[in-house]
């Protein structure tokens, strides 16, 4: 679909709640309106060539005395849902009494079947009807629905000499429209920096670093793809897409199959509603928590994409674990590094790190590809938290067990609802042998394409050139002034606690009972030491603590392992200074300016 007809599509939507829902609704409750009514029409509309085959089995179901009808209903349909009422919803503009209509309107609703009736309770669907009916615009908001100046149906409509008047609308480009219309409604509403929706070029580019590595090692099989916040469903999307275009590419013959969790309720709903669009097995995607209901607990996936909620409070998922000193979770709290509970879990401020966790766990570790998993997150999950704290620590144990292929730092605003500075991880249990122990880093953070309308916060995007440009540091795997290669330990360091004695008022220092020196807090202080410095801690010590502390000594007991990840210290670009010839030829000729000035004002 060309974009003139995508952005008619939307415009009409939009202009909806202006036209019917102004004095009824406040701005910010449009949208309670507006989407679920945007995904009834658009089922309506897939339902229609198949209505009265529908209808006819009913007949005859009520007729031989079956109860249980959804299974016969919807394949009558052939689809994954079904409506069984006598109507269309074309059919009720034409009812003139308002009672009437909110009626047949609630007879036409529960008619659907039951995965269309529990995305309409997700949506609190029945109290906006209550609330239409009562301000007698129900009919209004119908009567523009089914407008025949836009086509939400997935089959084309013709003029009268049987020209194609309006194209259909595919389940992509569908999902798409939504998208948009929540990111207006955000927008609109000033939500909250993760509560925005990924743009489908970051996306794309996520789905390259996921598939395009491991394109030739794709076979005729079954693969799996899981979003642990997936929203409406866009991430799940665009990999599909992308895996079937690869194994096309490669002739092979494979399938898919999505699975992802969302604790909005309106999107929820819509990513289901999308799911039984496209007949994808909708009750993959789960309601609740991932954090603290996770429904696929024993699943292991090929893919993972996601784009956690960030600089969010995970305070209600703590409690529901067990308060944060009570978390037992294996995907958060597990035995490594010495240690039977190592605990990874960050502060209550900010969750972003575990959905990373979530995704960890649930790589396949028995299969020759492993799992490839795309996460975005903010500059927090590189560097907040000191060494034994939970942030640290969940670094520390996805870097020492070499999961961590790349991160890319994408450029501001890049997204609709924040500014801020955004990275994407890359994660790999199966790397190739030339990064194994290694990390890219790669600065994205200067390759955009400006927009020549901000869409929000958004005011650049990515082209496919600009994704292949990012592609190619990723796959050269080189040192360029926007590609970096580490060693893992480059990362790391020791946090040691360095001791000096206290003295008495004879000047020597003081022992306790068992002869030990006893420290002075006053001049307690810490260092952080690489991992790879050469020589190690005691190295640290002689060359750098000693010869300016001769009676300093390191209490090994207290020392911890942490890990951060700097893009600034790796990319920094000092400010390039002009030249003095420069700045005192521009001296002299502003010397110059005013001396004419002067004489022109003395002069009158």
């Amino acid at each position: 679909m060309d974009n003139q007809t995508y952005n008619t599509i939307v415009s009409f939507i939009w202009g909806i709640a202006d036209d019917c829902l102004r004095d009824v609704y406040v701005r910010g409750k449009y949208r309670d309106v507006i989407l679920p009514m945007t995904v009834i029409r658009r089922l309506d509309a897939v339902l229609e060539e198949t209505k009265d085959e529908v209808l006819k089995m009913k007949e005859s179901l009520d007729k031989a005395g079956v109860l249980n009808q959804t299974d016969a209903l919807c394949s009558a349909a052939g689809q994954a849902f079904c409506n069984a009422s006598p109507f269309h919803l074309k059919d009720l503009t034409s009812r003139a009494n308002p009672q009437k209509l909110k009626a047949d309107f609630s007879v036409y609703l529960e008619g659907f079947s039951p995965n269309v009736q529990e995305i309409l309770k997700k949506f609190k669907f029945h109290v906006q009807v209550d609330t239409m009916s009562d301000a007698d615009i129900l009919g209004a908001v119908i009567e523009k629905f089914v407008s025949p100046s836009i086509n939400l149906s997935p089959y084309p409509t013709f003029d009268d000499v049987g020209n194609v008047k309006l194209p259909g609308l595919d389940n992509h480009t569908m999902g798409v429209i939504f998208e948009e219309l929540i990111r207006r409604f955000n927008e609109e509403n000033n939500e909250e920096a993760g509560e925005h929706f990924t743009p489908r070029d970051v996306v794309e580019l996520m789905a390259d670093l996921i598939f395009s590595p491991i394109a030739d090692k794709i076979l005729d099989s079954s693969y799996s793809c899981y979003d642990g916040a997936s929203g409406t469903g866009g991430m799940l999307t665009v990999a599909q897409e992308r895996l079937y275009n690869l194994a096309e590419q490669t002739g092979k013959t494979v399938s898919i199959n999505l699975y992802g969790q969302e604790i909005n309720p309106e999107t929820y709903a819509i990513n289901r509603a999308d799911m039984l669009l496209k007949g994808e097995g909708a009750d993959n995607i789960a309601y609740g928590s991932t954090l603290s209901d996770d429904e696929f607990p024993s699943r292991q996936f090929d893919f993972m994409l996601s784009n956690p909620p960030y600089g969010k409070s995970w305070k209600i998922d703590a409690d529901k674990l067990g308060g944060k000193k009570g978390i037992i979770d294996s995907r958060f709290v597990t035995s490594f590094a010495d240690d039977a509970e190592f605990n990874m879990l960050p502060r209550v401020s900010d969750g972003q790190l575990l959905f990373l966790l979530n995704n960890v766990a649930k790589m396949k570790e028995t299969t020759e590809l492993g799992s490839r998993i795309a996460e975005v997150h903010n500059g927090s999950s590189l560097f907040t938290g000191d060494a034994g704290q939970g942030e640290s620590n969940a670094r520390r144990y996805m870097i020492e067990r070499d999961l961590v292929e790349a991160i890319i730092a994408l450029p501001n605003n890049m997204f609709y609802n924040t500014g801020i500075g955004t990275f994407i991880w890359v994660l790999s249990n199966r790397k190739e042998a030339k990064r194994k122990g290694k990390i890219q880093l790669i600065d994205a953070t200067s390759m955009k394409l400006p927009l020549r309308k901000n869409l929000g916060n958004k005011n650049c995007e990515f082209t496919s050139e600009i994704r292949e440009q990012i592609m190619k540091l990723y796959f050269d795997f080189e040192e360029t002034e926007n590609s970096k290669i580490f060693d893992n330990t480059a990362f790391g360091y020791s946090k040691v606690i360095v001791l000096r004695p206290l003295y008495g008022e004879d000047g020597k220092p003081l022992k306790d009972k068992k002869g030990k020196l006893m420290p002075d807090k006053d001049l307690t202080d810490t260092e952080q030491i690489p991992l790879d410095y050469e020589g190690g801690i005691n190295a640290f010590v002689e060359k750098e603590v000693l010869p300016y502390a001769p009676d300093a000594w390191v209490d090994g007991s207290k020392t911890q392992i942490g890990y951060e990840i700097s893009f600034t210290k790796h990319f920094y670009k000092p400010v390039q200074l002009r030249e003095l010839s420069e700045i005192v030829a521009d001296i002299r000729a502003i010397e110059k300016e005013t001396e004419g000035l002067l004489e022109e004002i003395l002069g009158s």
